[in-house]
Order: C-alpha cells, then structure tokens, then sequence
C-alpha cells in the first residue's frame, strides 16, 4: 500500500544520578520481556506510524484493528509506542465485509454504500457528539480506505460492541463499516488516540499468546 500524501500536523525522566544509579539494576532486573503477540503488534504499529510519517500529529501512540480474527475476541490495540506495552478491546467490523454475520471478516471494500470494512492506515481527527455519542472522524491514508471521510466511517461507541452481546450472542453485532467499540472502553480510546494518531486495519490474525488465530478457509470477496 502507498500512503496518499495528505499534509497532517507532532516523559521527561527526572531523577539525580544518585538515584538513577541505585534505581536501574532494579528497573532492569524487574522487567519481563514482551510475548511474541505483544512484540508483534508493537513491530506493526512502529512499521506503520513509519510509514506514515509526518501525516501523523502523533507518534508516541497507535492502534492496530486486527480483523483476521473473530470478532468475539479483543482484537483493537491500543499501543503504546514509549512504554512497548498495548490494551485490547473489543471492535465490530462492518455488516458488508461479514454477510453471513457469523463473527469472522470475509473481505473489505472501500465502496460507498457497502457497509464493509476498509482495510490500511487512518489518521484520527476531531471528536464529535453524534447519533452514538461521543465518536472520532477518521481520514483513510491508503488507496483501500480513501473513501473513509466521504462514508462516515468514524469510531464510535455501540451497544452490539459489549463484552456483554458477546456473552449473549457468541460474537458481536455488525456495524456500517465504523470501528464500532464498547461504550464502556471509549472514553480511554478517544483519550488514548486523539491528536492525529494512527489507526491500522487489515486481517493480521494474531492470537492470544502470538498463536496464528484464522479463520477456516477465509478469501477477500471481490468488492473492489
């Protein structure tokens, strides 16, 4: 994919070395290292904010949609590019890209009027009240997703995106192609993500523990 070139606007550690000194073996000796699905979802969000350099007004966080799983599944990242550690939430993919509704991505579209998911990367950009509340415009950076503004395609909060319709339903309910959150989590993602940082979607398939997570003899539908 080729980001489309689109003009976006960009811890001070104090301590005495006395204290710095006696500090760090501790911090080292103390820190675990990161599992193989954490440093994947890390190397993917750094790969990507790379990549779309100075579209972004920040780069100290981002987030990864991985729509290569099911939708049961915390698969939205929230990444925290300084600290190398991530959040997962729930997210609902759109009603075109799962027709049968039974929880797993079948493809993406950028087509207005087909309710799907739009693959590549978003910038995020003003928060808004709206028809679910509070929500976030995005602007798509890619080919896949240049039609993200002109289809609305937002993050919202949704009803059908609870943990608890996913007790009740075994996956969640669909959207018209928007990142579609529980209401309960959306405060902390427009808190986390505000300011031009980066969203990526595509289907990744990363499960828990960096176990491949896929779907059984998935293929993109021809939705151009």
């Amino acid at each position: 994919m080729t980001v489309m070139k689109t003009s976006r606007r960009k811890f001070l550690v104090g301590a005495t070395i006395g204290a710095a000194t006696l500090a760090s073996p501790l911090r080292v000796a103390a820190q675990v290292a990161p599992d193989t699905r954490t440093r994947r979802i890390l190397a993917i969000a750094r790969s990507e904010v790379s990549r779309a350099g100075h579209q972004l007004g920040r780069r100290d966080v981002a987030a990864i949609a991985d729509f290569g799983i099911h939708s049961a599944e915390h698969r939205f990242h929230i990444v925290n590019l300084e600290g190398g550690t991530i959040r997962s939430f729930l997210v609902a993919h759109g009603s075109g890209s799962d027709p049968e509704h039974d929880g797993w991505l079948n493809g993406f579209s950028n087509i207005s009027g087909s309710n799907a998911t739009s693959r590549g990367a978003y910038v995020t950009e003003e928060v808004y009240h709206g028809k679910y509340g509070r929500s976030m415009r995005l602007e798509g950076l890619d080919r896949d997703n240049s039609n993200a503004r002109p289809r609305a395609i937002v993050m919202h909060p949704a009803e059908y995106a609870r943990q608890s319709f996913v007790d009740r339903h075994g996956k969640l309910g669909r959207s018209w192609g928007c990142f579609a959150l529980d209401p309960d989590n959306m405060a902390e993602a427009l808190q986390s993500l505000q300011g031009g940082t980066l969203i990526f979607a595509d289907r990744l398939g990363i499960g828990p523990a960096g176990q491949q997570v896929s779907a059984p003899q998935q293929r993109d539908l021809a939705f151009g």
